[in-house]
C-alpha cells in the first residue's frame, strides 16, 4: 500500500524553534548556489553522447553500489539486479519491481533521502515507491527519459551544475572528454587522474598495466626513471584535458621517502606483479610521496581516499569485479603514516593535499590537528559510509574546533548516481546550515558570519580548493 511522498521544507533543520528559524534564513541564501562537483564517478560517455538513459533500472540501480549492497545483504543476488548479466538477459522491469518490493530496507538511510528527493522533485511523484506503484513509477520514469528535457546534458543544466569532475585511469584515452570539449555544449565536465591501476602492485593486471603505460607514453617502464617519466607524461596529458586534481584510493595513508637506489630495487621487485604484501604497501607509500612531488611541479591538487579495505568479499570480487558494494571501513593511522610525505612537502604552500577518511575516530585526534597546522593539508568532507546527515554532523563537531571551516573543502558528492547529485548537495547544505544555526543560537557566531560560512561551504571552498 502506497503512502504520500512529500518533502518537508524543514527537513534536517533543528527541532528547536530558535535554531530552526536561523537555519531557514541561512539556507535561503545558499540553496540556489551552483553545484561544484569536484570529484565523482559519473560516466563521461553520458555527456559526450547525450543519448537518453535507457530505463529507470539502468539509471537508478545498476550504477549505485549504495543500493545494491543493501539489496545483496538481504539475500538478493547481483544477477537478479542485472549487475553481471549480458545486455537483454534480465528483464529490467522485474529488477525495478524487486527494488520497489524492498524499498522499505532504505528507511532512515541517506539513500532514501536522495531517492525520495529525486522522485519528488525531478519526476514529480507524490506517492512513496512500493510494490503497488512499481510499474507506474517505471513507466512514468521511462516515458520522461525519452524526452529532450531528460537527456544528460539537459539534466546537467537543470541541476545548475557549474563543473563536474569524473575519474579516469591513466590508461584511459579520454575520448569522451575530447568529444565533450569539441562539442557546442557549454557544460564543464573535466577528468581526474586516478593512477591506482599503475601504482598499486596488488591491483588486478598491474604488470600488464605497466606495459600498457609504456606503449601509451613511449617510455621504458622497465626502469624506475622511465616509469616515473611515464607517470609524468600521463599527468601532463590529463592536465591538458582539463584535470585539476589527482586521486589516490589507497587502503592506508602510509607514505615513504626512500632513496633512489632503494626505489629502483623495490620497483624491480614489484613490477612483475609478484611481490609480498609488505612490498606492495611500501611501494604504494613511496608512490604517494612521488605523486606529491609531481603535484608540486605541475599544480594538480592531490586527493587521498584511504581507510577502505576494498573487495572484502573475495568471492564477490572474483565473480563480479571491484566496486560491487563489498568495500569496508577500517582503522587508519595518519599522524605517523603521513609523516614521511609531510616531512618532505608539508610546508610547501604551493602543494595541496586533500585527505578523506572512513575512520571517523581520527577526525579530532589526528586529521583536524594535522590540517590545523600544515599549510598543504585540507580535509575532505564526510565520505562514503559517512556521507549522511549524522556523518556530516560528526565531521563538523569533531574537526571545527581544531581545523576550523577553512581547512576543509566544502562538499564533495563522490557519486556514480548522476540524478542524486543535487539531492546530495542539498542534504549537505541543510546540515551545514543546521550546524551553523546552533552556533548562532549559542551566541558563538554572528549570523552574518554564519551566512558567509554557509556560502563558502556550499560553493566557494570547493571551487578554490580544486582550482576551479
Amino acid at each position: 500500500m502506497s503512502t504520500p511522498l512529500s518533502l518537508h521544507p524543514d527537513r534536517l533543520f533543528p527541532a528547536d524553534p530558535t535554531s530552526r528559524d536561523i537555519a531557514r534564513r541561512l539556507y535561503e541564501h545558499i540553496k540556489n548556489l551552483p553545484i561544484i562537483s569536484p570529484h565523482g564517478h559519473t560516466d563521461p560517455a553520458w555527456f559526450a553522447e547525450n543519448t537518453p538513459f535507457a530505463n529507470a533500472t539502468e539509471l537508478f540501480i545498476q550504477p549505485d553500489h549504495y543500493l545494491y549492497r543493501m539489496l545483496y545483504s538481504l539475500g538478493i543476488s547481483l544477477e537478479q539486479l542485472g549487475i553481471s548479466a549480458q545486455p537483454g538477459a534480465v528483464d529490467q522491469r522485474e529488477v525495478w519491481r524487486l527494488f520497489a518490493a524492498h524499498y522499505y530496507a532504505f528507511r532512515g538511510t541517506p539513500s532514501r533521502l536522495w531517492l525520495d528527493s529525486v522522485f519528488a522533485e525531478v519526476f514529480q511523484f507524490d506517492e512513496t515507491l512500493c510494490t503497488d506503484n512499481a510499474d507506474q513509477y517505471y513507466d512514468t520514469i521511462n516515458a520522461q527519459l525519452t524526452t529532450d528535457r531528460f537527456r544528460p546534458r539537459a539534466l546537467f543544466d537543470q541541476f545548475n551544475i557549474e563543473v563536474l569532475a569524473t575519474t579516469e585511469s591513466p590508461l584511459d584515452d579520454l575520448a569522451h572528454h575530447k568529444t565533450i570539449q569539441q562539442s557546442d555544449w557549454n557544460g564543464r565536465v573535466i577528468t581526474t587522474y586516478r593512477p591506482d591501476p599503475v601504482v598499486d602492485p596488488e591491483y588486478e593486471g598491474f604488470a600488464e598495466n605497466i606495459k600498457q603505460l609504456a606503449e601509451i607514453t613511449g617510455e621504458d617502464t622497465t626502469t624506475w626513471s622511465g616509469y616515473m617519466q611515464a607517470l609524468r607524461v600521463r599527468r601532463d596529458f590529463f592536465k591538458s584535458m582539463g584535470a585539476t586534481a589527482t586521486d589516490h584510493g589507497h587502503p592506508s595513508a602510509f607514505t615513504a621517502d626512500l632513496n633512489k637506489t632503494d626505489c629502483e630495487e623495490l620497483f624491480a621487485k614489484v613490477r612483475t606483479g609478484n611481490c609480498l604484501g609488505i612490498d606492495a604497501e611500501l611501494f604504494r607509500g613511496q608512490l604517494l610521496t612521488e605523486m606529491a612531488g609531481m603535484s608540486l611541479d605541475d599544480g594538480l591538487v592531490m586527493q587521498l581516499h584511504s581507510g577502505s579495505l576494498r573487495n572484502h568479499n573475495p568471492w564477490l570480487f572474483q565473480h563480479y569485479g571491484r566496486d560491487k558494494g563489498a568495500d569496508i571501513p577500517q582503522a587508519t593511522n595518519y599522524v605517523n603514516d603521513l609523516q614521511p610525505l609531510l616531512n618532505k612537502y608539508g610546508n610547501e604552500r604551493d602543494f595541496k593535499l586533500i585527505v578523506f577518511t572512513l575512520d571517523e575516530t581520527t577526525y579530532a585526534r589526528e586529521l583536524a590537528p594535522l590540517a590545523g597546522h600544515y599549510p598543504c593539508l585540507k580535509l575532505g568532507p564526510a565520505w562514503w559510509f559517512h556521507d549522511s546527515p549524522e556523518g556530516m554532523r560528526r565531521f563538523r563537531e569533531q574537526t571545527t574546533e581544531t581545523a576550523g571551516f577553512y581547512n576543509t573543502v566544502g562538499f564533495n558528492d563522490d557519486t556514480r548516481a548522476f540524478l542524486s547529485i543535487p539531492a546530495r548537495h542539498d542534504v549537505a547544505r541543510r546540515m551545514d546550515c543546521s550546524y551553523l544555526a546552533e552556533l548562532v543560537a549559542d551566541h558563538r557566531l554572528p549570523e552574518d558570519e554564519a551566512a558567509a560560512v554557509a556560502a563558502d561551504l556550499a560553493y566557494h571552498l570547493a571551487k578554490q580548493a580544486y582550482k576551479l
